[in-house]
């Protein structure tokens, strides 16, 4: 792989980036693109199926799994959302791949770059241990292992700042109301961390922005580790219907991570806990599908 230099182009980090690539332009990229645009960016958003995606945007319809057979645009910033699970087709995982292939078709390395990883990095940590941005990674899993793989090869290419959202939730993100509403059994004493859609889209526009952003980022509300159990309750009586039974034995899991410099970094969040937050999303649901 040919070895990419940062553009002596230096950001102005006291405005918005004038043109941002955002890579694997999903649900969460699409809502940061967007929020780009309001201020005067121009947007590339880079995904295999781009159909979908706002007029407003310059669309570069790319499967990151094969090489890029072009150059890419030269951009003050890059946002990169990959899915860890993606893979080619001999099912092989195509993650790490898809960094390469980013690397290679860039012609210099944006001044910014942030990479969003997850808090499933740190799924070896005891329950009682309070996860900060100090803490090393420790997965548990295949997934989390690509993961913090994905995070090692992002930072050696790009040299780039690292958010690690929590749980994401939010409008379209249904699926703990349809488990509420169907009744299903739910373990009540898993320890669950969360963040708003919006509040992780406002976490990256400030990586973006800020003059100094911290290398690595947890995107966490301000209730860390709730059980599982005080939120479908929560929406058991904001749906007026019986809480969903508890699996026995309950047993305890999941970890508890702190959303402390977050809270720092942004102030108070727009949907700071899981009341918020899904009470804003029971008053637009009418029906689940």
């Amino acid at each position: 792989m040919p070895s990419l230099q940062h553009s002596e182009h230096a950001q102005d980090a006291s405005s918005l980036p004038q043109s941002v690539l955002l890579v694997g332009c999903g649900k969460v990229g699409t809502r940061l693109g967007q929020q780009l645009v309001q201020t005067g960016a121009d947007v590339f958003a880079l995904r295999r199926d781009t159909d979908s995606l706002p007029s407003t945007f310059t669309t570069l319809a790319i499967d990151l799994l094969e090489p890029i057979q072009q150059t890419l645009p030269y951009v003050d910033a890059m946002v990169i959302t990959l899915t860890p699970g993606m893979q080619d087709a001999a099912g092989n995982s195509g993650y790490l791949t898809a960094l390469q292939h980013v690397a290679q078709a860039l012609s210099s390395i944006p001044p910014r770059v942030v990479f969003v990883s997850s808090t499933r990095v740190f799924e070896g940590y005891a329950v009682d241990h309070i996860v900060t941005e100090d803490d090393p990674p420790a997965p548990g899993s295949q997934r989390g292992e690509t993961l913090v793989e994905g995070e090692q090869l992002a930072t050696e290419l790009f040299d780039a700042h690292i958010v690690r959202p929590a749980g994401i939730y939010g409008p379209g993100r249904q699926m703990l109301l349809r488990k509420v509403q169907q009744h299903e059994p739910v373990q009540y004493a898993r320890r669950t961390n969360r963040i708003h859609e919006t509040d992780l889209v406002n976490a990256l526009h400030y990586m973006l922005t800020a003059d100094t952003p911290p290398t690595v980022l947890h995107a966490v509300d301000q209730a860390p580790a709730t059980v599982l159990g005080d939120i479908v309750t929560h929406l058991a009586d904001r749906l007026g219907v019986e809480p969903p039974p508890a699996i026995e034995p309950a047993e305890t899991s999941g970890k508890t991570l702190s959303g402390a410099l977050l809270t720092n970094l942004l102030g108070t969040l727009e949907y700071p806990t899981f009341v918020e937050g899904y009470d804003q999303m029971l008053e637009r649901v009418t029906h689940l599908e």
